[in-house]
């Protein structure tokens, strides 16, 4: 099915458009860590004006916020007073609580932000869809460039731009480069436009489901060959096994109530229990399989996983460190808490800041799960929450949500739609609790 390019009819989603397609642009000058939280914050002050009535020029936004981005401010409120409170019970100075909270408005807060946006401002989820399609294509393109230059041996990284001076977690978000070399399998993997190359599958995850939510076959086949592609070349592990479940969770998820994943999920169910020793060899092997292959890298990541439980348990149980610290040499002296984000929410900001994560996380997945079953766009904000699921485990989502940002919208646009009741729920619903016209107006707002 081909159909034209979405129109930009609205100045947020000309900002939206070229912030994505200019993506390139951006990582030339090293300005993507900086510029993406800024154009968060700038669409949230933008989407604050309407609200109040500073700019009228289309209008104002939908009478009354959803439940769900409630969910995240608060939430994210919640990361922000863990944060100044493990600050001040471990002494860390205000200096140090300043950085951490300018930190938080480009991290966790940004999450907050973008789905604040995407529910209150006028922009197509089409428009997201194409411009990181075009993205996609941009990014095929620069492939066999990057590929011949991790080839030939050439300096993996060509430069450091300027901006690292007005800060940031570290260099690597501000180099230039094709590759990097992976000394665990002697080889080099490519980084895109990502501080590393797992960061870079994050980002394509993103785009994967971007790319199937448009309506275009030729825009979504480029789009899903370029995720697939990034994924296989930054040989991120987790990225092998999260592609094959986000390509077939969301369609799966998205029709619960219709008879054949029923059945398929009967089928599955059925053929694991006469077969279960096998199935449990399998899995074992598998689950080996996936360690063995960086057998380095999992070994520090458990190790940290360790340490950062540990002392979790026995020193902060309630608000946390409030910061990551540096490790032994046992883990290579990598910081606990920064290479997982569960364990580290835990170890930086106590059981306050993983409730302030799981909640709306839990919230956001079962409102999509709820709207997919009815509402196309819906199920592309199933699968950015299943990203998200998946790369909690391997990543820090955290110091990675500027890189999420165009999935973050499509999250907030959906939370606006109202919830479509099915026939047959609308007539119970009528019978039961004497609701009328429950399905011609939609059901009720989440």
């Amino acid at each position: 099915m081909v159909t034209v390019r979405p129109s930009l009819q609205t100045p947020e989603e000309r900002i939206v458009h070229w912030a994505l397609v200019g993506t390139w642009g951006l990582w030339l000058i090293g300005g993507l860590y900086h510029v993406y939280p800024i154009l968060g914050w700038c669409l949230a002050l933008l989407a604050v004006g309407r609200r109040i009535g500073v700019f009228d020029d289309l209008g104002h936004p939908p009478k009354h916020l959803p439940w769900g981005v409630h969910a995240w401010g608060v939430g994210m409120f919640g990361m922000a007073v863990a944060l100044i409170a493990g600050h001040l019970n471990f002494e860390l100075g205000l200096g140090t609580a300043l950085k951490s909270l300018f930190g938080w408005a480009k991290g966790w807060g940004l999450i907050a932000v973008f789905i604040f946006a995407g529910a209150e401002l006028h922009i197509k989820p089409e428009v997201v869809y194409r411009a990181s399609n075009i993205l996609a294509l941009q990014t095929l393109c620069l492939t066999p460039v990057f590929f011949i230059c991790g080839v030939l041996g050439t300096p993996g990284i060509w430069y450091v731009s300027p901006l690292t001076y007005l800060g940031g977690p570290g260099p690597m978000f501000f180099e230039v480069g094709s590759h990097l070399w992976d000394a665990s399998s002697l080889g080099f993997r490519l980084r895109y436009f990502a501080p590393w190359s797992p960061a870079a599958a994050f980002a394509a995850h993103i785009a994967l489901v971007c790319a199937m939510g448009d309506k275009d076959l030729r825009w979504r086949t480029i789009g899903v060959v370029s995720a697939i592609t990034v994924c296989a070349l930054s040989q991120s592990r987790l990225s092998l096994i999260a592609v094959p479940i986000i390509m077939t969770g969301i369609p799966i998820l998205s029709n619960i109530f219709t008879p054949w994943p029923a059945a398929a999920l009967a089928i599955m169910t059925t053929s694991a229990l006469l077969y279960l020793s096998q199935v449990k060899d399998l899995i074992d092997d598998l689950v080996q399989a996936f360690i063995g292959a960086r057998a380095d890298s999992s070994r520090v990541r458990a190790a940290l996983a360790r340490m950062a439980y540990h002392r979790w348990e026995t020193e902060a149980p309630i608000f946390g460190h409030g910061a990551i610290e540096r490790g032994s040499h046992l883990v290579e002296f990598m910081p606990i808490g920064s290479h997982h984000t569960w364990h580290g929410l835990l170890f930086v900001k106590g059981a306050v800041g993983f409730l302030s994560l799981a909640l709306p996380l839990a919230w956001t997945f079962f409102e999509m799960l709820a709207k997919a079953q009815r509402d196309r766009h819906a199920r592309a904000g199933l699968g950015i929450v299943l990203v998200l699921l998946f790369n909690s485990f391997g990543e820090n989502l955290e110091i990675l949500s500027y890189l999420a940002w165009p999935g973050l919208l499509i999250v907030g646009i959906v939370m606006k739609h109202k919830l479509a009741i099915p026939p047959l729920w609308a007539e119970f619903f009528r019978k039961i609790f004497a609701i009328k016209d429950a399905d011609r107006v939609g059901g009720v707002r989440l």
